[in-house]
C-alpha cells in the first residue's frame, strides 16, 4: 500500500513536533511560541498530548485521558529501553502500531514490573509507596503469536514491547498513555514522561537527547491516509446512499455496534460487518485494553439523545486514593465525538463523575448546548454531554458519535463489552448494562425528570 504524508492538518501537527523536537535540543521558539501545541513533550514524545482541546484532538481521545507519540528507528544491533517513574493515575500502557494505526501489541501497567518497591496499579497496593521505577524493553520485531488483550488476567512479557519497523525508513511507532491523572496532577500523573536508553552495538549507553538524536526521532510520521480517520470522499458516499433516510445510520431507537476491523466500522453504514474480525483493531489508534460499543445519533429524530444502563463499578483514583481498588472494570466512560473523518472528542464523562440512583443506574443526556435540559447536571443526577455546533464536522451539523468504553474488565464480570462476540449478543451479554435510549424534546427531560429537593 501506498504510504503517504497525511493531508494538511497533520503535516503542520508533525512539522510543529518536529519544530518541538529542535527546541529539546536547544533551539530557540521565542518567535514561534502562539504555534505551541500545550502541554509536555520531551525528545522522545514528541508528538502529544493528545486529547480533549485545547490538546491534538484526533483518533477519538478520551476526554480524561492524555496520550504522547513516538515515532522512530533503532539502529541496527542496538537495544532500547524506556526508563520511567509510574504517575498518579487510573491506568498507564504502551501500545506499538503500524503504519495504518493498527495495534501490534500492548504493555498495561499490570505486567510493567518496578524496578524495587509495588507496582501502585496492582489491586490493593498502596498507591504512592516508594518503587524504584521501571524500564520497560522495546522489542523491533512482531509478536509470534498474539497476546491476550483486554483482561487483567491477560499473559504476556513483562516489561516488553514488541514494536516491529514498517516502510523503507524502518519506522517504529508507540503511543504511551495515562488515564484519568489524579486530580492536580495532568497531564502526565505528577511524573516526567519515560526517557529513551539506548545501548549500542558498540557498548557505548546513551540516553535522552542523545538518545533520540541516534534514533532519529523528529522523523516525520510515515503513515497511510487512513490511519487516523476516514477518507472524505469515503465518508461522503457512506452518508449518501440510495433508498436510505436522510437520517441514516441513526435509528430510533439506537442501535449499537461493537468494534471490530475497519471494513466493520464502515459496516455501521453499509451493513458489511465482519463477525470472524479480531475486536478493537477498526478504530484511529485504539487502546487494546478497551473494548467499545458506539451508535451514531442524529438530532432529527429529536434534539435531546438519552442514555441509561446500569453503571459498573470501578476504583475511585481522581481525588487522590491511597491504596487501588478494585470493581467490575478498570476504568469505562461515555464519550460524545463527531465523524469518523475528524476523529474528534466532544466531551466525555468518565465512572467516578458519573452519578447513579439508588438500583445503580445513570443517566446521560447528550444535546448541543441550547437544547440542554436545565435538570441535565449532576446535581439532579443526570449526566449531560455536548453535540458540536458543526455536527460531524463535514457535512451533516445534525450528526455525532456517541461511544462507551470498557477497560479491563474483572474476570467475574460476565457483561463487560469484550465478552461480546458477535454484534447479535451486546444486548444478551450486557443485560441491564446495555444502554436504552430515547430521543427527546428538551421539555419533556425536565418534565420526565423531576429534579427532586434540588
Amino acid at each position: 500500500m501506498l504510504k503517504i504524508q497525511l493531508h494538511t492538518i497533520f503535516i503542520v501537527l508533525f512539522l510543529v513536533s518536529t519544530q518541538l523536537g529542535a527546541q529539546a535540543y536547544g533551539a530557540s521558539l521565542e518567535s514561534n511560541a502562539e504555534l505551541s501545541i500545550p502541554g509536555p513533550r520531551n525528545c522522545f514524545w514528541q508528538r502529544g498530548p493528545f486529547g480533549a482541546d485545547p490538546y491534538i484532538n484526533v483518533a477519538y481521545p478520551d476526554a480524561n485521558v492524555y496520550y504522547w507519540g513516538a515515532g522512530f528507528t533503532t539502529p541496527p544491533g542496538a537495544r532500547l529501553e524506556l526508563v520511567g517513574d509510574y504517575p498518579a493515575s487510573r491506568y498507564m500502557s504502551f501500545a506499538s502500531y503500524n503504519e495504518r494505526g493498527r495495534p501490534m501489541d500492548s504493555l498495561p501497567d499490570f505486567l510493567i514490573h518496578p524496578e524495587s518497591g509495588l507496582n501502585p496499579f496492582e489491586s490493593g497496593s498502596t498507591r504512592f509507596a516508594a518503587n524504584g521505577g521501571y524500564r520497560v524493553e522495546i522489542v523491533g520485531q512482531a509478536r509470534e503469536t498474539e497476546r491476550g488483550i483486554g483482561s487483567r488476567q491477560s499473559t504476556g512479557d513483562n516489561n516488553r514491547l514488541f514494536t516491529p519497523p514498517y516502510g523503507k525508513g524502518k519506522q517504529q511507532s508507540i503511543l504511551y498513555r495515562i488515564y484519568l491523572p489524579d486530580t492536580g496532577t495532568a497531564p502526565t500523573g505528577g511524573v516526567a514522561l519515560p526517557q529513551p536508553r539506548l545501548h549500542l552495538k558498540d557498548g557505548r549507553v546513551l540516553d535522552n537527547e542523545a538518545a533520540c538524536k541516534a534514533l532519529r526521532t523528529s522523523q516525520l510520521a510515515l503513515l497511510t491516509s487512513d490511519a487516523m480517520g476516514i477518507k472524505t470522499e469515503v465518508y461522503r458516499s457512506l452518508i449518501n446512499q440510495p433508498d436510505k433516510p436522510d437520517t441514516w445510520p441513526a435509528k430510533n431507537p439506537a442501535s449499537w455496534h461493537i468494534q471490530l476491523d475497519r471494513k466493520s466500522l464502515l459496516g455501521i453504514y453499509t451493513g458489511e460487518i465482519n463477525e470472524d474480525a479480531r475486536r478493537s483493531t477498526g478504530g484511529f489508534f485504539p487502546n487494546p485494553d478497551n473494548f467499545y460499543i458506539r451508535t451514531i445519533v442524529n438530532r432529527r429524530h429529536g434534539p435531546v439523545f438519552l442514555v441509561r444502563a446500569k453503571a459498573p463499578t470501578t476504583p475511585h483514583t481522581a481525588s487522590g486514593d491511597k491504596s487501588m481498588g478494585d470493581g467490575d472494570l478498570r476504568y469505562w466512560s461515555i464519550c460524545s465525538n463527531q465523524s469518523f473523518v475528524n476523529t474528534r472528542v466532544n466531551d466525555c464523562l468518565y465512572d467516578e463523575e458519573l452519578p447513579r440512583d439508588p438500583l445503580g443506574y445513570f443517566t446521560v443526556v447528550v444535546s448541543r448546548p441550547e437544547d440542554r435540559p436545565r435538570n441535565a447536571n449532576l446535581g439532579c443526577g443526570i449526566g449531560w454531554l455536548p453535540m458540536a455546533a458543526d455536527g460531524d464536522g463535514m457535512f451533516d451539523d445534525d450528526v455525532s458519535i456517541v461511544q462507551i468504553r470498557h477497560m479491563l474488565p474483572a474476570e467475574n464480570f460476565a457483561h463487560s463489552i469484550d465478552r461480546i462476540e458477535t454484534q447479535d449478543q451486546i444486548e444478551k451479554v450486557m443485560g441491564d448494562y446495555m444502554p436504552r435510549t430515547r430521543y427527546l424534546q428538551t421539555n419533556q427531560v425536565e418534565a420526565f425528570f423531576p429534579c427532586m429537593g434540588k
